[in-house]
């Protein structure tokens, strides 16, 4: 199948073919370029290569392979500096907290987290209260807790709106963004995430970064090879020229 890499080398191909079929002056422009063309294509698509796989007796190829080590110290120090630094964490999540008032409804989602609150529990703490005060004795008048049974749903549901308008509020979508903003900029928390990393990193090996580096840059290293033969070519042509005249 035709693509970047085998497109440059097939024309040079055809050019250098055509110029031995062709009379002079035509047969020193076509091969001049078509040998240039094939050079540059063929050195850029070498060094494409060397990238990714080593090739005997050539020093410096099979860079990423043979350095994977460093690459995975380079994303560790990346992800260090640039996203689990203190300052970067707790900018991002009061810039976050401070463009949400702009945005209808909450930033972060509370509601989960609210209708965990056992509100039954709620209720029998407040009739345990209204027990133990001044009021107990009229409550026991009046048929005791059981009197109060009747208002156990209506209670846990306006308590149940009352968290959710709370939740929504900006001010505790504010203190609750401050509050991850600490927990996230934490030592500890920096130091779980650094071993969760470490240990993901330790499970790479040099064939895995190799594919992941091919399948993220090497289709578009193949214009490296395209403009190779282009340029080189045009070399070939420029030189064919002069030396025609």
């Amino acid at each position: 199948m035709f693509n970047k890499n085998t497109v440059p080398n097939l024309i040079a191909l055809v050019l250098i073919l055509c110029g031995f079929l062709s009379p002079e002056p035509f047969r020193t422009l076509l091969l001049s370029t078509g040998l240039f063309a094939l050079s540059g294509a063929l050195t850029n698509w070498l060094a494409v290569y060397m990238l990714f796989d080593r090739v005997p007796g050539l020093y410096g190829s099979g860079v990423i392979p043979l350095h994977f080590e460093e690459f995975k110290a380079g994303i560790l120090r990346m992800v260090h500096k640039e996203l689990l630094a203190k300052d970067n964490v707790e900018r991002l999540l009061t810039s976050s907290s401070d463009s949400s008032s702009d945005v209808k409804g909450p930033a972060i989602d509370l509601a989960p987290m609210l209708e965990a609150v056992d509100l039954d529990a709620a209720y029998d703490q407040l009739v345990i209260t209204v027990n133990e005060s001044s009021f107990g004795s009229m409550l026991s008048m009046v048929g005791g807790e059981a009197a109060l049974q009747p208002l156990r749903e209506p209670f846990k549901k306006r308590m149940g709106k009352f968290l959710e308008d709370a939740g929504s509020s900006p001010r505790v979508q504010a203190l609750v963004n401050n509050q991850i903003a600490k927990a996230a900029s934490s030592e500890h928390f920096v130091a779980k995430l650094d071993t969760l990393l470490r240990a993901r990193l330790d499970e790479l090996t040099p064939d895995m970064v190799k594919d992941i580096m091919q399948r993220m840059i090497k289709q578009h290293l193949g214009w490296l090879v395209l403009w190779g033969g282009v340029f080189g070519g045009l070399i070939g042509l420029l030189t064919g020229l002069i030396q025609i005249l």
